[in-house]
């Protein structure tokens, strides 16, 4: 092989590699996009029942305390 040749393989080694790591990283990217969705839902899943729950013990504080039961 002549140096050019060799020259020649390395550039379409170089050039296969790379083309794999880009296609790598766009499928860790849509990965991320997808996870960063799931998590936004949860968060604002978590804020709505953080929500209720405060608003039940607001709730639950200003009524009127339950008598004993009857076995008491």
């Amino acid at each position: 092989m002549t140096d050019l040749e060799t020259l020649g393989a390395r550039v379409d080694h170089l050039e296969m590699r790379f083309a794999h790591q880009d296609h790598v990283i766009d499928e860790l990217n849509n990965t991320i996009t997808e996870q960063w969705k799931h998590i936004d839902a949860l968060t604002r899943r978590l804020v709505a029942l953080g929500d209720r729950v405060q608003e039940a013990a607001v709730n639950a504080g200003s009524s009127a305390p339950e008598p004993p039961p009857p076995h008491y």
